[in-house]
């Protein structure tokens, strides 16, 4: 059984436009553009002391954190050690455990100002972040 090829297209169809195309797809562009928000979080810089005994912590912890300046974090948010006490209070019989992110650089009295502080409330899960040493 032999086909027949039809090799002649109707009039009008030998060249297709690909201009409306193009504007489609660039209206798309813009529209996905400006309707995209960008959010970028605000993260506070600390380099972590290196430590051979590290462990990794699979639990959910309060994060305190402490900069080279002594400034204290309490979950990204900045803290007296006052409003810090007042926070701990509010949550020390649900047993959580307390994560102390301390940049190298900052003074261990700060480190054991949050320690004490933690401790005189009664948490007794307190753990301090380290980088694992390679």
């Amino acid at each position: 059984m032999k086909f027949k090829r039809h090799t002649k297209l109707e009039h009008g169809l030998e060249q297709i436009d690909i201009a409306p195309l193009i504007d489609v797809i660039f209206q798309l562009l813009v529209f996905f553009m400006l309707s995209s928000s960008f959010t970028f979080q605000s993260g506070i810089n600390v380099k972590l002391p290196k430590a051979v005994t590290s462990d990794i912590i699979k639990e959910e912890n309060l994060i305190i954190t402490i900069t080279s300046e002594n400034i204290i974090y309490l979950n990204s948010n900045i803290s007296t050690l006052e409003e810090l006490k007042s926070e701990l209070e509010k949550i020390k019989g649900k047993n959580n455990p307390i994560l102390i992110k301390a940049d190298r650089r900052s003074s261990v009295g700060r480190i054991v100002d949050v320690w004490d502080l933690c401790r005189n409330l009664g948490i007794e899960r307190i753990n301090i972040a380290t980088n694992q040493d390679n």
